[in-house]
């Protein structure tokens, strides 16, 4: 499954620090895979425009941002995750070290390296995981080829990551972040998206398992035959 296009572009405002809200006025995203598959540097190239090729080893930083998106504002914040996703050693110890993060996210982005085959690998078990902890297939997550222009150094086909993610059944594309800054803006832009209709969704669910159903008005031709039947009774 491809990542549908996207039509109208995406206005960023600037980035200062967006306040706290209440529940529900800010769409939360995560941003998970292994270690240097670019996961901070798309989400600058996402806030910012800017391409930044070197970064030091995160321990997870939060980014809160407010954003145009289809006209209105929204309080944006992503979730960056170390990239501590290793297959081959103990990987269930390993996620669970990023359940809180999982936990707390509505949406999320699995990034893999077309050009380190071992994280592409990575994201299976971390689909897996995020299913255990949003079990509603609603939750949108979206995987995706990061690095797409080192063609040269490709480990990863394209056709794996789409058999990838029918398997799983999730949405997929390839980009570049360092020289597609519109692909990285159209993923976040559907994945935000996404979520707001999610928060819809629910909050529509929850009004409508609040409203206490009136009771029916009584059928005024019963009440006059009952109380034609009671008449007669007295009568005989």
């Amino acid at each position: 499954m491809r990542l549908p296009g996207m039509s109208q572009p995406f206005l960023l405002a600037p980035i200062a620090e967006c306040p706290p809200g209440p529940p529900g006025a800010q769409v939360r995203l995560a941003v998970l895979g292994a270690r240097g598959v670019g996961k901070s540097a798309m989400i600058v190239r996402f806030l910012t425009k800017r391409f930044i090729g070197d970064y030091e080893p995160n321990t997870g930083n939060l980014y809160s941002r407010l954003v145009h998106l289809d006209g209105d504002h929204v309080a944006v914040q992503i979730q960056d995750t170390p990239g501590c996703i290793q297959v081959q050693e103990d990987c269930v110890q390993v996620l669970d070290s990023l359940s809180r993060c999982v936990k707390w996210a509505e949406g999320f982005l699995l990034v893999y390296s077309i050009t380190d085959y071992s994280s592409y690998q990575s994201v299976q078990p971390l689909y897996q995981h995020i299913r255990k902890v949003h079990p509603d297939a609603r939750t949108p997550i979206i995987i995706v080829g990061n690095k797409a222009d080192l063609l040269h150094a490709r480990q990863v086909q394209t056709k794996e990551g789409l058999q990838l993610a029918d398997e799983l059944g999730s949405l997929f594309l390839e980009i570049s972040t360092s020289e597609d800054s519109q692909g990285v803006c159209d993923v976040f832009q559907y994945l935000c998206k996404e979520v707001s209709k999610l928060q819809l969704a629910g909050s529509t669910d929850r009004r409508r398992s609040s409203i206490i159903p009136r009771p029916k008005s009584p059928n005024m031709q019963d009440l006059k035959r009952r109380f034609k039947q009671a008449l007669s009774s007295k009568v005989k």
